[in-house]
């Protein structure tokens, strides 16, 4: 057995699947023997400096039931954070401290499970990693339902956030059918830049429903005389139109489309809201029509009870190989899926380098995006549907889904 041990952490926004890369880690880690204990740092990377680690062999080891729970719990087990480490090593003091823990703990292997921030902090630690010739294996591990990760086909935590999107759209439109009077239902959906996520609103289409009748990305220009337009040529057809509206959609300058405050985050990304409700009174102003706007924030992300099982178990495997990665002598990289066939759907492990996917963003392609601006192709939709396929086995108790004990995150 390795006299070594591994250190695991998650960040950034929640998905339904991050669990699972987690409970994958975990797995490969006690069934492998491959290090001695798995410790977590909670709330992020900020968990090892502030001393706030927990021991996952004593909480996992010879406990598939909790192993279970986890799989299918949503959000993060070990807590977030949005911490951004210092661009450069002039200050050291922080990487100081993180890595005297790691050498405390006689860490061999540290997992970042996370988005395009997260992405950040695996490149920095890596970086300073090879500055001070430490011999530890830094690995990103993705998530991130807004699927803006370079390298990788996909993001674990995007697949079931479609799911739970075009099953929500399905039933906003069930609800707007039954009266004979027009309306518009505007639904607002996360995304800051890109428009993966309401692209996904498309799969709720069916044989006796067109809804999303129109379909808003930020990666076109967003044009409130056209959208009117739109809107009006749409109820000529339909008496109850659904719109699907990224929350990121800008004008022809660049400007975010949004009723609220324009405040930053720590990484300096636009914290945004209210881009449904200002359409909503665009219409209002300008067309005798019902209309209601619709936020689903963040239950686009913590929708355990509907994820995808394609999703739930690319998640697990990622953290699987993730392991295997290290062990290989891999670092200062992120693990990811290569889609090699779209019928049958069939996808491959691998690898890339962290400087590849840190602070850079995958945009939706023009080839996805109708030229029209207000929809999406056909080649959009062939490369969604087999992601959100599978109905996961979560455990009920009382009625209710049973999640993993989350309690050491509760503030007593």
């Amino acid at each position: 057995m390795s006299q070594k041990n591994c250190m695991i952490a998650q960040s950034g926004g929640p998905t339904a699947a991050i669990n699972a890369s987690l409970s994958g880690v975990i797995n490969q880690v006690l069934t492998s023997d491959c290090y001695n204990t798995i410790y977590g740092s909670i709330h992020g990377i900020t968990g090892i400096f502030d001393n706030n680690i927990l021991n996952l062999s004593e909480l996992f080891e010879n406990n598939s039931n909790n192993q279970h729970l986890l799989t299918y719990s949503p959000a993060m087990f070990l807590g977030s954070c949005r911490y951004k480490l210092p661009e450069s090593f002039s200050d050291k003091s922080v990487y100081q401290k993180i890595f005297s823990k790691f050498d405390e703990l006689n860490i061999g292997a540290f997992f970042y499970i996370g988005g395009n921030d997260s992405m950040d902090t695996v490149a920095k630690l890596s970086a300073y990693a090879r500055e001070i010739k430490s011999t530890i294996a830094i690995l990103g591990i993705p998530k991130t339902i807004d699927n803006d990760l370079q390298a990788t086909d996909h993001t674990p935590g995007f697949g079931s956030a479609a799911k739970y999107i075009a099953s929500s759209i399905l039933e906003i439109s069930h609800d707007a059918y039954i009266y004979a009077p027009k309306s518009v239902t505007i639904v607002e959906i996360m995304g800051r830049d890109t428009g993966w996520l309401t692209g996904s609103a498309a799969l709720a289409r069916n044989a006796y429903s067109a809804a999303p009748h129109l379909i808003y990305l930020p990666e076109k220009p967003f044009h409130k005389s056209s959208f009117l337009s739109d809107v009006k040529t749409q109820l000529e057809t339909y008496p109850n139109i659904i719109v699907a509206v990224s929350e990121g959609i800008r004008d022809e300058n660049g400007n975010f489309i949004t009723a609220g405050s324009n405040k930053l985050d720590t990484f300096g990304h636009s914290q945004l809201g209210g881009a449904g409700k200002f359409l909503e009174l665009l219409i209002k102003a300008n067309i005798d029509v019902k209309v209601r706007s619709i936020e689903l924030n963040v239950l686009q992300r913590c929708a355990a009870h509907i994820t995808s099982n394609t999703d739930i178990m690319e998640a697990f495997s990622l953290g699987q190989n993730a392991v295997k990665l290290t062990l290989s002598g891999k670092t200062g990289c992120m693990v990811t899926l290569d889609r090699t066939s779209d019928s049958p759907y069939q996808i491959e492990y691998g690898c890339k380098d962290i400087s590849e996917i840190a602070n850079h963003v995958k945009y939706v392609p023009d080839s996805f995006i109708h030229e029209s601006g207000n929809d999406i192709t056909k080649e959009f939709l062939t490369y969604l549907k087999p992601l959100i396929l599978g109905e996961s086995p979560v455990p009920y108790a009382n009625g209710l889904p049973e999640y993993m004990n989350i309690s050491h995150l509760i503030q007593k």
